[in-house]
């Protein structure tokens, strides 16, 4: 009996234990199924917070692409006039969007801000939103998220202007040897950079960039790396017209305050990356951004860089009409001469026996021949805008830039009568000596050639025509025909003929050896150059959508002029002489209004 009454006493526990179990387990399924009813619900609005704040994101970054790919064609605001009166109850310029699976969008601007003649901020506000009922509208009850960004557009100084040679299709260097070419400076294409027949010397870095708008599109790729010098050997020439070489012992160790004052002036043989950003010599390309020597400092591509348009002449008419100097002095403390001066270019009146300002105020309607001598030189000061063609040689006194209408002829050597000189130990006194030396820009709506026209043959017009100039689409998708400069213009003229007769300037013409300059042209920077030996050095940069210099004579050198060089965000080059601007779109404030993922 005991040992029964001992198993009828443990059932009957087990029993009462297990039916206690099945009470707590229902109270805590209860409470699970509870909360696992609240996380779902939690969960289901935190995926339509995500969802709708996709939607918006597309609707933002579309609407930003729309105005940002109009402004960089255009390269003007008259797009932004109308925009002038858009407010959160006036949003104006929308557009709307279905992704699909019941997210859409609406995107507008609702604000403007005027920051100058060269700056706008535009106010995006975008909604997007889960679309239940599948109406196209937004109702009450619908998931939702709002999203604003400020944007500026601008157009300020172009990063072209970086470069000793930039070449908006495709970069090529053929048959020059590593003591035929010696570039001081760096080079750029928004294509390819095809070394070829040689491997030339760049003390400085090489860039290429993908570019699907070229026909045939190009990959983006430096075919091969070129020679370079040490720094030692390179600072041992004491080339007055060169940057400088990197000297630990004069610029400081890489990463120190001093090596900051002096990285963007100076020439590396040694890639590296220093305080977060790229420093020295590199190629770089589709491929990422390397050494010399090959090691990889960045992965990344490299990519294109807008170059100006000068399309719209009256733009710079415009400028140089309401140019004035406002510079009361130089950064040493001594006055400015041309302190509240006009525009203007003046040459030397031998039968006046004076100068004679040939422009009014900075514009001169129609073509001019400017030729200085070293007593008598051009006098140039702020931007001015010629109608027609420049004619150029000689020597040139003062700083600014020549805005051609049509094209830039050079004719001759163009030399400062006071160049500038790099070398020192103290970038603020080489920046203070320099910034009052000559400096001059030739800016071409056409083209900039160089030569004799009248001697113009095979070369070098074959390399200013299809099939070695390309076509290429705009931002549109819209096809724009290569340059082909044999073409008669409006005027009745060879695009790379001048206005002025074949005959007159070929009376007016000389051997090139020397041109110092910052050269622009909308089209096509070439001609024969060194005809008569000697070789030719630039001093400042070629800046072109395609480059066809012919060398007659070796060698070319080409030494980049830093002065124009941008020094940093919100800085200034050390002289402004108004090169033209290029557009750019920068990020400003971004916020979630309402809605959103939390």
């Amino acid at each position: 009996m005991r040992t029964r009454y001992r198993k009828y006493y443990q059932r009957a526990t087990a029993l009462v234990t297990s039916l206690t179990v099945l009470f707590l387990s229902f109270g805590l399924g209860t409470a699970l199924l509870g909360f696992s009813t609240s996380g779902l619900r939690h969960v289901v609005r935190e995926e339509q917070a995500l969802r709708s704040m996709y939607a918006a994101e597309a609707g933002l970054e579309y609407k930003k692409m729309q105005i940002w790919k109009q402004f960089k064609v255009e390269q003007k605001f008259d797009s932004f006039v109308p925009l002038e009166l858009a407010s959160p109850t006036n949003p104006m310029a929308t557009v709307g969007g279905d992704l699909g699976d019941g997210l859409r969008y609406s995107c507008g601007i609702v604000g403007q801000r005027i920051n100058s003649n060269f700056s706008r901020e535009l106010t995006f506000r975008s909604v997007g939103w889960i679309d239940r009922d599948n109406d196209g509208q937004l109702d009450d009850g619908e998931p939702r998220t709002v999203l604003e960004q400020t944007m500026e557009f601008t157009l300020e100084r172009s990063a072209v202007f970086d470069y000793a040679y930039f070449a908006n299709n495709y970069g090529w260097m053929y048959g020059f040897g590593a003591n035929d070419l010696i570039v001081n400076g760096d080079m750029r294409a928004n294509g390819n950079f095809d070394f070829s027949g040689g491997a030339p010397t760049i003390n400085g870095s090489v860039y290429a960039a993908a570019n699907n708008k070229l026909i045939p599109p190009a990959a983006g790729i430096v075919n091969i790396t070129p020679t370079q010098w040490t720094n030692s050997y390179y600072n041992s020439l004491n080339n007055p017209r060169a940057r400088q070489a990197y000297d630990p012992t004069r610029h400081g160790a890489k990463g120190s305050e001093e090596y900051e004052r002096w990285r963007d002036l100076i020439y590396d043989q040694t890639g590296s990356i220093v305080n977060g950003r790229v420093s020295g010599a590199v190629v770089a390309d589709a491929r990422g951004t390397k050494t010399y020597s090959g090691q990889i400092l960045d992965p990344n591509p490299n990519k294109e860089l807008p170059l100006p348009d000068l399309d719209d002449i009256n733009r710079y008419i415009a400028l140089s009409q309401n140019y004035v100097d406002q510079r009361q002095t130089f950064a040493d403390g001594t006055p400015n001469p041309n302190y509240g001066q006009e525009a203007y270019v003046e040459v030397w009146s031998s039968r006046l026996n004076q100068y004679v300002r040939i422009s009014t105020d900075g514009v001169v309607n129609g073509s001019a021949v400017l030729i200085g001598t070293s007593d008598k030189p051009i006098r140039i000061h702020g931007p001015v805008t010629f109608t027609g063609d420049v004619v150029i040689k000689g020597y040139v006194s003062g700083q600014g830039t020549l805005y051609a209408g049509r094209n830039v002829h050079i004719v001759g050597s163009v030399r400062y009568t006071n160049p500038p000189d790099f070398r020192g130990t103290n970038p603020t006194a080489i920046d203070q000596q320099n910034e009052k030396r000559d400096i001059l820009a030739l800016a071409a709506r056409g083209s900039v050639i160089m030569g004799n026209v009248k001697n113009f043959g095979y070369y070098p017009l074959y390399y200013m025509k299809p099939p070695f100039t390309k076509p290429r689409y705009d931002e549109y998708g819209n096809l724009i025909p290569a340059f082909d400069a044999t073409q008669t213009d409006s005027y009745g003229r060879k695009r790379y003929q001048s206005l002025y007769s074949d005959d007159y300037i070929s009376s007016i013409s000389e051997n090139i050896n020397q041109i110092d300059a910052v050269l622009f042209t909308n089209f096509v920077g070439g001609g024969n150059i060194a005809t008569g030996g000697g070789g030719c050095t630039i001093n400042g940069s070629i800046i072109c959508k395609d480059e066809a210099m012919v060398l007659y004579s070796l060698p070319l050198r080409i030494n980049y002029d830093n002065r124009i060089r941008d020094r940093g965000p919100g800085t200034q080059p050390l002289i402004d002489i108004d090169l033209p601007r290029a557009p750019k779109m920068i990020p400003k404030l971004w916020q979630v209004l309402s809605g959103g993922a939390g």
